[in-house]
């Protein structure tokens, strides 16, 4: 007689990304009971976060229900706060309650890390979340909006700077696609301003952009941005960041619209294992992917510190985060057989840092390099054969299409907090809440803060 469901071994997989999806649809045949924790209700393809951030596709696009993905493959999904692991009595504690495991898989992902700055995250939002993309979408509409109507030629040209910090793939992807908001889908829409006139800035720390691509193809990719009208500033340390703008040591760039994309941390869940971490805050895990010393403990995705067969660490990219899902269900069920596990073995394919229309930089399989047109084609197969179910493919691919063809941005829909427009400019990008009382001196002069300790990004 085959056992009943609540008697079988129980798999819980906190996180409902690639890692997690990944363990969850190769555990769902096996005999084992599979639930998967997360905070929010959707499966989220992240590499495609700053399209919603800067108006080309809707969240919808790239995000679909957990339950729709799993309930089909009996896999149970509970909408939950994680706030730690006991290993000893083997629970995950839940802001409200606990789930018991027999095993426990964690790929709770990596989070927006401001070096020790954490005050700056009101003035500069990360992108890690559907929450995230929305509200930058809203805040660089807005500073259009306003600029429209703002008859201080001081305060119009702060509206209109945008700073970008960073310049890693995502920094990179969203300044390019800024500039080609404000280059090509949006004149015309304004009657008092051209948008054209926006001063995009990107901002890194090291000497080159896409610091962990060859030197070649990060020169390339300088270049396609500054063609793109977008200002770049390498070797430049940002030592404060605040509502009138970000401090380059002495040097004030008035800006109402401040994006990070400079570092990640891992998510705070690891701290509560007990374990040694790297310094990103990842678990060294073994090879087999589990944390040492707990055998029934898998780690994936972005919070994994694992070194691949060139014995550099694996990159927190979606494809090795799919790999590792798909490893960790698989030690799982040699555990359950009583064989030995496995050592995780990265297959890298390549990967690519779209710059703009019909322009990107990437490396396949670790020595083919390639740029310009050819990696925007590779780059557009790729993350179409990585979204999740047929529709998404479907609307992500006519939206480009569309988006390409006319350089119409299809999602230019402010949402949120309805602004205050009779406050300052200065604050009517911070969120509903946040913004401190001054007066209309105060929107015409900088106020300037002691710098903080430059930061390293």
């Amino acid at each position: 007689m085959s056992p009943k469901r609540e008697d079988l071994p129980h798999v819980v997989i906190l996180g409902g990304g690639f890692a997690g999806l990944y363990a969850a649809k190769h555990l769902y045949k096996r005999p084992v009971r599979v639930t998967v924790v997360d905070r929010h209700n959707h499966h989220l393809f992240q590499p495609l976060l700053y399209q919603v951030a800067t108006a080309t596709l809707s969240p919808s696009e790239i995000a679909a229900p957990l339950r729709g993905l799993l309930g089909p493959h009996n896999v149970g999904v509970v909408l939950a706060e994680v706030t730690g692991v006991d290993t000893v009595g083997k629970r995950v504690l839940l802001t409200d309650g606990e789930l018991k495991y027999d095993y426990l898989v964690i790929a709770t992902g990596a989070t927006h890390s401001y070096f020790g700055n954490d005050h700056w995250a009101r003035f500069a939002p990360g992108l890690k979340s559907i929450e995230d993309a929305v509200e930058i979408r809203r805040r660089i509409l807005m500073a259009f909006e306003l600029a429209e109507r703002e008859t201080d030629l001081e305060a119009r040209r702060a509206l209109m700077n945008f700073v970008i910090i960073g310049a890693g793939p995502t920094g990179v992807e969203l300044a390019g696609s800024l500039a080609e908001i404000s280059r090509h889908s949006l004149p015309g829409d304004f009657q008092n301003i051209d948008p054209r006139d926006a001063r995009i800035i990107l901002i890194e720390g090291v000497s080159n952009v896409l610091p962990v691509y060859p030197e070649d193809l990060s020169l390339k990719a300088r270049r396609t941005l500054e063609k793109l009208g977008v200002e770049v500033r390498t070797g430049a340390r940002v030592t404060n960041i605040d509502e009138t703008g970000v401090f380059i040591g002495a040097e004030h760039i008035p800006a109402r619209t401040v994006l990070w994309a400079a570092g990640v941390a891992a998510s705070p869940v690891a701290r509560t294992l007990g374990v040694e971490l790297d310094r990103a805050g990842r678990v060294l895990v073994t090879p087999e992917l589990t944390v040492p010393g707990h055998d029934d403990i898998f780690v994936a995705g972005d919070l994994a510190s694992v070194m691949g067969d060139d014995g550099k660490p694996v990159p927190g990219l979606a494809p090795a985060a799919m790999q590792m899902g798909k490893q960790v269900a698989l030690n799982i069920r040699h555990r359950l057989m009583g064989k030995p596990l496995q050592p995780f073995k990265y297959w890298d394919r390549g990967s690519y840092a779209v710059i703009g229309r019909g322009h990107a930089v990437g490396i396949a399989f670790r020595r083919f390099k390639q740029s310009g047109f050819p990696a925007w084609a590779a780059w557009l197969l790729i993350h179409i054969t990585f979204l999740i179910g047929f529709r998404s493919r479907l609307a992500v691919l006519l939206d480009w299409a569309y988006s390409y063809l006319t350089f119409s941005k299809s999602a230019r829909i402010i949402t949120g907090p309805t602004p205050r427009l009779d406050r300052p400019p200065a604050l009517l990008g911070l969120p509903d809440g946040d913004a401190m009382k001054v007066d209309a001196a105060t929107r015409a002069a900088v106020t300037r803060q002691e710098p903080t300790a430059p930061v390293r990004h």
